[in-house]
């Protein structure tokens, strides 16, 4: 059987520390699909068909990684797709409170689908998209930040608006 995760995200963009997440997911399962969900509370820089490209990109290298978009109930999708794992990063006890409610209601909607916390490395535990957009907006350097096709595409975004 192979084991498949899902690692859901909104990925606007997509960090090196989701790519830390996905990376060693991809040693633990057979397969991992990193799936773009929008979330409604969030006006997004990237549409969804600029960040699945972006996340093509920074993961090429994983043979075992592929990229998809929903826009429903993770829990529906994660079923569709018959993956066994919800894959999750955390980066701080914050990340913690609302990953466990979401869980919770997860396990409640489908009971077969497990969720796994991973904590992100420490060199990007205070990472997140939001502040990769604010920093990049202003012109500093984001490279040792998000994966190269992202620091090309923050500064097209910038320049251009």
């Amino acid at each position: 059987m192979t084991r498949l995760a899902v690692c859901p995200g909104s990925f606007d963009p997509i960090t090196n520390g989701h790519l830390d997440i996905i990376e060693r997911g991809a040693k633990i399962f057979d397969r991992v699909t990193v799936a773009v969900f929008n979330n409604q509370s969030k006006s997004p820089l990237f549409t969804v068909e600029e960040r699945l490209a972006l996340i093509e990109a920074s993961t090429r290298h994983l043979p075992n990684v592929s990229v998809d978009a929903s826009n429903g109930l993770l829990i529906d999708y994660a079923k569709k797709k018959n993956a066994q794992v919800v894959l999750r990063g955390l980066r701080a006890v914050s990340d913690f409170e609302y990953e466990m409610q979401i869980t919770s209601a997860n396990r409640k909607l489908d009971p077969d689908v497990e969720t796994l916390f991973m904590m992100t490395n420490n060199q990007y535990s205070f990472l997140s998209s939001s502040i990769i957009k604010e920093i990049a907006k202003y012109g500093s350097n984001v490279s040792d930040l998000v994966p190269e096709p992202v620091v090309t595409a923050l500064q097209n975004k910038y320049i251009h608006q």
